[in-house]
């Protein structure tokens, strides 16, 4: 099976960081994947460091409260605000750290599902507080998303195109 991260793009401009992914299942199969947290965690974190979601309210207002475990015993925490929601269609939030919004986190992502000739395709727009929280961590969320993705791919694979609801 091919790749199906199909480009991760910076703009210093416009301060955004967009990544694309191209995937042979329907559109809910892909929203899926996103809203129910135990399937969000098995790809969301790279191999080294995956992801356990201890809360994932997908509604406007909602929170989603994470943590990624190193190999040492490490622990990032992170969270998103939800401030849009379009179910299967699209997703907003703001990012935080240690569950607590944090003005050096980029500022706001965005989560689009779109249907395809074959299959889907997310897009996930990453918009950055400045220029230099943008040069700060993009090197290491663009490494952590090339590592992170793949993982969307087996988990897709694994449950196929006909999945139910998680």
């Amino acid at each position: 099976m091919t790749m199906p991260l199909t480009s991760v793009t910076k703009d210093a401009v416009q301060l955004t960081l967009t990544v694309v992914g191209d995937y042979p299942v329907p559109q809910q199969r892909l929203w899926d994947a996103f809203a129910d947290p135990r399937q969000l965690e098995r790809f969301w974190g790279p191999p080294t460091w995956p992801a356990t979601f201890t809360r994932l309210d997908l509604e406007v207002g909602g929170r989603a409260e994470y943590f990624l475990s190193g190999q040492n015993g490490e622990k990032w925490s992170g969270s998103w605000t939800y401030t849009a929601v379009n179910p299967i269609s699209s997703f907003e939030a703001d990012d935080g750290e240690d569950n607590t919004e944090d003005e050096d986190m980029p500022s706001s992502m965005k989560f689009t599902f779109d249907a395809t000739p074959t299959g889907s395709r997310t897009t996930i727009v990453t918009r950055f507080s400045s220029i230099e929280a943008m040069e700060q961590t993009t090197p290491g969320m663009e490494q952590g998303l090339r590592a992170a993705m793949p993982q969307l791919d087996v988990l897709l694979a694994e449950r196929g195109a006909s999945a139910a609801h998680a």
